[in-house]
């Protein structure tokens, strides 16, 4: 198993300064930190996460514990805003687990493939056409096609708008390019503006206000997820236009929360709990046999009509 010491030998520098690098220490020179931190990636180093919290006094982890049915394993979980902070911290939990599931775009694919190396892994909602990594994700594009069609063929919106969520996401990605397709192969379709959220409610809400103050609303504002689909909607019945009869709004992921708002949300069900359940199975499997050749599972949408895209409450 790759040491501190051979991080120090392969960067030229003492174990002292990998510590002070692996703690973020601002005490040393970018160029060393960045050598530093080529060696960990080179060699596949993962810090010690016990040895860490005792230098510091605190290991950066809260603890659940409640009764399970059916098999015994403790859960840790980490969440960060994107950035090498949070990449570092990935890196650090990654030495006190047997396996780690990943959701979505939290690091460069290289530097999540050396992780896989050292650990078995498995992506939820990862790129798409990624061959070298377990994945489970779900098919955007047949779930945002449908709903296109549904809009434009079965209601005859022709001034559409789109809500993506944030760039680093690969379901927001792949929903947009999606989206953009499926209007572009519909002539006198128009898709204006593309508006960018975060996925929360209150972005859903801030793109609603921009659609207000342009004066011309669309006919239909196609979200790419519930939350942000709830926030627009919610911020247009307070400004007094009517959800569907001014304006429809739809979403994707078909949450809860879609259900019992009025209107009910037009969405795209993706199955979470199947893909959580099959994630899951992958990664007890992987971390029983390192040799499994790398599977990616695609898991089927389908479009769930209500009412806020204009249809009768069903």
């Amino acid at each position: 198993m790759t040491t501190m010491y051979d991080v120090a030998d392969l960067a030229g520098v003492s174990t002292a300064t990998v510590s002070r690098v692996i703690h973020g220490s601002p005490l040393v020179r970018p160029d060393t930190q960045q050598r530093v931190r080529a060696a960990i990636e080179e060699l596949g180093f993962v810090p010690d996460g016990s040895a860490q919290g005792l230098s510091r006094r605190r290991k950066d982890i809260i603890g659940l514990a409640a009764l399970e049915r059916g098999t015994e394993c403790s859960l840790l979980l980490t969440f960060g805003q994107a950035g090498e902070h949070f990449q570092r911290r990935v890196w650090s939990l990654s030495g006190k687990v047997d396996g780690l599931l990943v959701a979505e775009e939290i690091m460069p694919a290289s530097r999540l493939r050396s992780l896989a190396k050292r650990i078995p892994v498995v992506v939820i909602a990862g790129r798409p056409g990624e061959r070298e990594l377990d994945m489970v994700a779900v098919n955007n594009t047949a779930g945002i096609g449908a709903l296109a069609v549904h809009l434009i063929g079965g209601h005859g919106y022709r001034r559409l708008c789109f809500l993506a969520g944030p760039a680093d996401s690969p379901d927001a990605r792949e929903r947009l390019a999606a989206f953009l397709r499926a209007v572009g192969e519909h002539p006198g379709c128009h898709l204006s503006p593309v508006l960018n959220g975060d996925f929360s409610e209150a972005s859903g809400a801030a793109a609603a206000r921009a659609l207000l103050a342009r004066g011309m609303l669309p006919e239909a504002v196609a979200c790419a997820n519930d939350q942000m689909a709830i926030g627009a909607m919610r911020e247009f019945q307070r400004a007094g236009v009517a959800v569907p009869g001014a304006v429809a709004v739809t979403g994707f992921d078909d949450i809860y929360a879609s259900r019992i708002v009025t209107p009910a949300v037009t969405t795209v069900n993706q199955p979470l709990r199947d893909m959580g359940r099959k994630a899951a199975a992958r990664l007890r499997a992987r971390i029983e046999d390192r040799g499994l050749p790398p599977r990616a599972e695609i898991l089927s949408t389908h479009l769930v009509i209500r009412a806020s895209c204009g249809c009768p409450q069903r």
